[in-house]
């Protein structure tokens, strides 16, 4: 999967007097959260019974009604043991983050570009969660499950549960650490 020029997305979104004091993307390929501790036996319990509800109903002749109607349950199920890391592996190659000095951006979609754009100075909370190796989550307001239990890629076109994120960046610390000074050197540019 290509990703995207982050530079180039960013500087299409830039204002006059905005500099660009660093950008980003998630990481790349499979990535695994707290939520899946759930999702993956619930996924294969889904997709195992409706695959043998289907299997049952074409070995048995049943009327082909009941063939039909599997058939939307078996993708479900097939979208979620499989499917859902293809789409959340394409939406972060797909995302770009950037850090100006007067606010965050969030560059993403795959069918359609969405740009979400928050004040530096509006933000509520920052939040920090920091994996093994320095990689982790900017989590930028308020609200949502706490650590992540219950978000992920979801249904395509679905908002999640919580405030956005800058997710699955490298080095979280230091750009933390950047975006709380860059908050507040905006708040002495008001003053």
């Amino acid at each position: 999967m290509p990703r995207v020029d982050a530079s180039r997305q960013l500087q299409r979104e830039l204002g006059a007097r905005e500099r660009l004091l660093w950008s980003g993307q998630p990481k790349r390929g499979l990535m695994l959260r707290a939520s899946d501790g759930f999702l993956i036996p619930f996924s294969l319990l889904w997709c195992g019974f409706a695959i043998f509800w289907e299997w049952q109903v074409l070995r048995g002749g049943a009327p082909g009604f009941f063939a039909l109607w599997g058939i939307p349950f078996v993708l479900i199920g097939l979208y979620l043991v499989i499917g859902r890391f293809f789409v959340d592996a394409l939406q972060r190659a797909r995302t770009c983050y950037g850090l100006t000095n007067e606010r965050i951006l969030i560059i993403s979609g795959v069918f359609s570009r969405s740009t979400r754009s928050l004040d530096l100075e509006s933000l509520p909370e920052l939040s920090l969660s920091e994996g093994r190796h320095g990689g982790g989550t900017i989590a930028l307001g308020r609200g949502g499950s706490p650590s992540g239990w219950l978000q992920g890629p979801g249904w395509p076109g679905m908002n999640r549960d919580g405030p956005p994120q800058l997710e699955g960046i490298p080095k979280a610390r230091q750009v933390y650490d950047i975006i709380r000074t860059a908050q507040k050197n905006a708040s002495r540019q008001e003053s």
